[in-house]
Parts: structure tokens; C-alpha cells; sequence
């Protein structure tokens, strides 16, 4: 970053049911002690203000949580973008591409010329032509801009396998990769259970790798958040976890490694977009692009993912050049 913030103060752009939660999932484990909320409707981000300072009370705990302008992303260390049309059920996260943009249009100018130069983590879909976008636009190097990307599909899919093997997810080590929407793929030759390669522990416990189907897994965690959005409208918890523990991996300086949506420059054979891959994450954001060994199938299923992310980002800028 180009100069220290001393700041704990999260500005979340969007009051909604998907900021609202990153910022109680950010008050639970006492990471930010100030959240400013920006909203095109401030009497709703003033509610959403007033019932979390309730809960902080009741907790006994001394946050600021108000209302604020974008002048307040000046010394904010984040800001998290959740702000975007809800998805309906039934339809993609591209699909949501036209309206997103044009309330971008209207956030990007004030959040650059408020002299913001902390970390930006983007949620709102899609998110990986969304992210691009921000990048271009902000000025900001891409160590500090970047997406949730498939770090939610990760998380769905070894909650999918630790039902199939019957084994805790945390001991899991299993990404989702490329587009945050139906193109994502898993690079299965890099899964493994408490560091044993995923074949060799099937093995041990006398299970062949062929009893996993790989195509019906990825179909659950990809329909895992249109089931959701379909039953309740929308989703909100798990996405807010992850805001929390990206914002914790930062403040931390954990260097954990995660996929995130993030700038390629020649990572991958792929530049000029943002995707999910496996990023090394602590105090000044993305730290290291990793550029992991894919197999033959896994690099074609990451030409066609950057590919569909590709034809949406020009699509989304077809004047903006890459900064």
C-alpha cells in the first residue's frame, strides 16, 4: 500500500442483506472497530446502522457503525463492494452483468477521488468481470483489488466431499478455479485430505477414486447458490463468512493461501481479466499469484472459463482499455 493505515475501519458500499451480514460476521470476531455503510438509500443503511449498534450494545460491545460518503474511504483500510441488484431465481450470476455495471458507473469515480489507496475486496456479481472493472478504474495495484471469486465455491465444494468421504471438511485442501458462475472447474489432481494425495487416502480407507463423481460434484456446488437464491431470495451468511475471513487473513498477515479473483498477467496463458486461482493472502492483500500445475483437461476447462470471462468483460468496457 502506498502509505501505512492505522485505521481498523471497513466502508461497505451496499446495506443490504449481503453487507449487513459481512459487517455482523466482521463485528463477531472483532476485526474492524469502525463500518461505515453507503447506500443509494440512506434511511435503509441508517436502519441497518441502528439494528447492529443494538446487537453491539447488547454484547456490550464499542463499535461505530453509521452512515457515512465516500469521503470516508480515505483512511479506510477496506472497502467491501456488495452493492448490485439481487440475483432472481433462475438466472446466472452474467446475467446480472448490465444492471451491476451501471451501478458501478456511479461508485468507482467517488471511491478513486476520495484518495482510498487501502484494500478492496469485491462481492457483487459477477464477480470476476466486476472485479476487472474495479481494477481498471481504480488505479490501484492489483495486490489491493480483487474478488471473493471461487473462494465460496471452495468452501461448498469440500462441504460436498467431506459428505461423500465421510471426512471433516477442514482437513480437505480442494479449490474451485476460473469464473465465479457455471464455467468453474476443480483442478482435482490438487485435492488431497491432511496433505494425503485424495486417490492414495480413497486407497488407504479402500475406496477408489472412480466411486467420486466428479461432473454431479461440481453441479451441486455450482447449484448450491441458485438453490439458495430460488428457497430464501437470496444469499447472505456463507458470503459474509468469507468477507470476514478474508478481512482477518489481512489485518493478520496470515499469507494463507486461497482463491480469490484476481488480475492475471500472464498467469495461466490468460491477462486483461480477473479469475479465480490461488493467491497468497496477507497484510498487503494479494501478496503472490500462484501459477499451480494443471493437467491437460484442467487447462482446457481454464481457457474456456477465462474465455466467457473474457467475452463479458468486453462486453462490460468495450472502450476501457487495460490499465
Amino acid at each position: 500500500m502506498s502509505s501505512k493505515i492505522h485505521t481498523r475501519k471497513a466502508v461497505i458500499v451496499g446495506a443490504g442483506r449481503v453487507g449487513s451480514h459481512a459487517a455482523l460476521c466482521l463485528m463477531f470476531q472483532h476485526l474492524v472497530n469502525e463500518i461505515v455503510f453507503l447506500d443509494v438509500n440512506p434511511a435503509a443503511a441508517a436502519a441497518q446502522a441502528g439494528d447492529l449498534n443494538d446487537l453491539a450494545s447488547g454484547l456490550g460491545d464499542n463499535f461505530v457503525i453509521r452512515v457515512g460518503d465516500y469521503s470516508d474511504c480515505k483512511d479506510a483500510h477496506f472497502v467491501i463492494l456488495t452493492a448490485g441488484r439481487s440475483r432472481r431465481p433462475g438466472e446466472t450470476r452474467l446475467q446480472m452483468l448490465d444492471g451491476t455495471i451501471k451501478i458501478l458507473e456511479g461508485i468507482v469515480g467517488p471511491i478513486r477521488d476520495s484518495g482510498f489507496h487501502g484494500i478492496l475486496i469485491s462481492v457483487s456479481n459477477p464477480c470476476d468481470v466486476v472485479t476487472e472493472y474495479l481494477y481498471r478504474n481504480l488505479g490501484l495495484p492489483r495486490s489491493q483489488v480483487f474478488g471473493t471469486g471461487t473462494l465460496l465455491d471452495s468452501a461448498r465444494l469440500r462441504r460436498a466431499l467431506s459428505e461423500i468421504i465421510g471426512v471433516n471438511s477442514k482437513q480437505i485442501q480442494a479449490i474451485c478455479m476460473g469464473e465465479h458462475g457455471d464455467s468453474s472447474f476443480i483442478p482435482t489432481s490438487h485435492i488431497s485430505v491432511q496433505g494425503i494425495d485424495l486417490r492414495e487416502y480413497l486407497s488407504l480407507t479402500h475406496r477408489n477414486v472412480s466411486s467420486l463423481d466428479f461432473d454431479d460434484i461440481m453441479k451441486r456446488v455450482r447449484e448450491s447458490g441458485s438453490s439458495i437464491v430460488l428457497g430464501k431470495g437470496c444469499t447472505e451468511f456463507g458470503i459474509g463468512s468469507i468477507v470476514a475471513s478474508i478481512v482477518l487473513a489481512v489485518l493478520h498477515n496470515e499469507k494463507i493461501v486461497v482463491p480469490l479473483s484476481a488480475h492475471l498477467d500472464g498467469e495461466y496463458g490468460e491477462s486483461g481479466i480477473c479469475a479465480g486461482v490461488p493467491c497468497v493472502l496477507g497484510a498487503q492483500g494479494i501478496e503472490q499469484v500462484l501459477e499451480i500445475d494443471l493437467s491437460y483437461d484442467e487447462r482446457k476447462a481454464m481457457r474456456k472459463s477465462c474465455g466467457i470471462i473474457r467475452e463479458n468483460v468486453e462486453k462490460a468496457m468495450p472502450t476501457v482499455k487495460e490499465a
